[in-house]
């Protein structure tokens, strides 16, 4: 074929005897040498070309091959047609309507087995995603020059993307939020902001943040098929290469939502532990994150395309050795062995810290709490420290332990106390990081008494002071007394004050950045480190 044609006449004529001959539309992929690639009997949405096999593109380009299709009524293209041209990002689709019958005379000329062509392409609008021409004879469509209009419609894509373009080197991040009916929609809405801020505490950019209500999460994809076509679609308008969904994904689910939205796709769990891996910065920090991160990643082994595939399962196929697969995966198990070990090593280690402390008859307090709840700001303000603290979730990773001199109510004597600044807490805690981060959380359950610190003013506080005490009541080893404390209160309005003092009475209002109400919390923490070592 022509490079710088959509078909010829001859072309198009054969295409159409064809589909007349079966009764069935024919659709035909052309790259832009004009090279036949791909035939199928069906319409443009039955025999359409997985994304996963299509050439890469981006928000600025077209995937360089265009489709030739007939339709055996007078009908243009339907919605569902072009929803398969915009998912595969297809430079052009032109429909050919039959006439339902072979070469007749007619006027002493012959005509055709076509009556009329449509020509549909997308177009750089972000509401209007298609273009549907009038009904025209055959031969106008074969004269237009297609390579023209493709570099035309490419060059408005790149503007449109540069306009939108973000920070280089960054995801560009859909996130896709599913509700069961039985969930809070403000609980739902609040997870959803918690998710946004993840994206961008592990560096991506959020572009468009997609919901759907179901009476339960469909078991292969998650969401329903014409959602899953509209989260493809909203990300090739905006430029996202990279799709996050509120809840965790099986392997089975990732893999499908891949091959049909043709983009990579992680869940909640996978953004916390990438997260984790960018902030831990101790020998043991990384330990247990590496751990972590291979006990969910080894189950998701299966599938990951060709690389990790069997060589084959007939005559001739079969043979000595073993697959890719099964060796990655028993790599893997052996690494997991072996990090598990040195967990335990770092675990009885930090025992014996915490058994010569003890023999040393210095009491302990652990900063327990939601993470960005402010811990560490806190840790700074008592013990005149300079750990680092930011406001984004999980700043801080490691484990900080600092000296802080209280006033024993009791004698009026001096007393050290070992303040703990804890890793952050989180709604759904991933079990692989409960797990790989046992020797830190240790920590929170060897401690003689803990500090629960909340984010007095975030809309959620309630719900996350329930998230830290479902974690705490999980624990192997039940903690020692808790002091709550409502931090943040120079950010919150008198009403959230007056509903926070009626519903939580014994609890504490301080401000770690603004130094207030800091000098009650020194009492009330020597009265519970004298309350903690006194009733063990």
């Amino acid at each position: 074929m022509p490079g710088d044609r959509l078909t010829t006449p001859e072309f198009a004529q054969s295409i159409a005897a064809v589909s007349t001959d079966l009764g069935q539309p024919v659709s035909v992929y052309l790259n832009r040498r004009g090279q036949v690639i791909r035939v199928g009997v069906g319409t443009v949405r039955q025999t359409q070309i997985p994304l996963l096999e299509l050439p890469r593109y981006g928000a600025e380009r077209l995937c360089g091959i265009r489709c030739v299709t007939t339709e055996l009524k007078m009908d243009p293209p339907n919605e569902a047609q072009l929803t398969a041209m915009a998912l595969q990002r297809l430079d052009a689709v032109l429909t050919l309507c039959l006439t339902g019958q072979g070469f007749t005379k007619r006027g002493g000329g012959q005509t055709g087995y076509i009556k009329q062509a449509y020509l549909a392409h997308l177009i750089p609008h972000p509401e209007v995603r298609w273009n549907v021409s009038p009904p025209q004879p055959l031969e106008e469509a074969t004269e237009q020059d297609f390579l023209d209009l493709v570099e035309s419609l490419e060059e408005e894509f790149r503007r449109q993307s540069q306009a939108l373009e973000v920070e280089a080197g960054h995801d560009r991040v859909l996130i896709v939020g599913l509700r069961v009916d039985r969930e809070d929609k403000l609980l739902h809405e609040d997870t959803l902001t918690e998710l946004r801020r993840l994206v961008e505490s592990a560096g991506g950019d959020v572009l468009q943040v997609t919901r759907q209500n179901r009476s339960r999460p469909h078991p292969q994809t998650v969401v329903g098929e014409g959602k899953l076509q509209e989260i493809a679609l909203n990300a090739q308008t905006v430029g996202a290469n990279l799709v996050v969904f509120n809840r965790d994904l099986s392997p089975m689910q990732v893999r499908n939502l891949e091959r049909q939205v043709g983009l990579r796709v992680v869940d909640r769990t996978e953004v916390i532990l990438d997260i984790f891996a960018q902030r831990a910065k101790t020998g043991a920090g990384k330990l247990q994150v590496e751990l972590a991160q291979l006990e969910y990643q080894l189950p998701r082994l299966a599938g990951r395309g060709q690389a990790m595939s069997r060589l084959g399962g007939g005559i001739g196929t079969r043979g000595p050795g073993e697959t890719k697969l099964e060796t990655e995966r028993r790599a893997i198990q052996k690494r997991i062995s072996r990090l598990q070990r040195q967990v335990n090593e770092l675990q009885a280690h930090r025992a014996r810290l915490r058994q010569q402390r003890q023999r040393q008859s210095v009491p302990s307090v652990a900063l327990v709490g939601y993470t960005n709840a402010g811990k560490s700001t806190l840790l700074n303000t008592l013990t005149k420290s300079d750990v680092y603290a930011a406001d984004q979730l999980f700043a801080t990773l490691d484990p900080t332990t600092r000296k802080v001199v209280i006033s024993d109510g009791v004698e009026g004597d001096l007393k050290t106390v070992l303040l703990t600044d804890t890793v952050g807490f989180i709604h759904e805690l991933p079990p692989s990081l409960v797990d790989a981060f046992r020797a830190t959380l240790e920590e929170v359950t060897e401690a003689d008494a803990l500090i629960h610190l909340v984010d007095l003013s975030h809309p959620a506080w309630q719900s996350q002071i329930r998230a830290v005490m479902s974690i705490l009541s999980e624990m192997p080893m039940t903690p020692g007394p808790i002091l709550l404390v409502l931090n943040k209160v120079d950010a919150v309005d008198q009403d959230r004050l007056e509903e926070a003092k009626e519903e939580y009475p014994q609890a504490l209002f301080v401000s770690a950045r603004d130094r207030l109400g800091l000098e009650t919390l020194r009492q009330r923490l020597s009265q519970l480190v004298h309350y903690a070592v006194e009733s063990v």
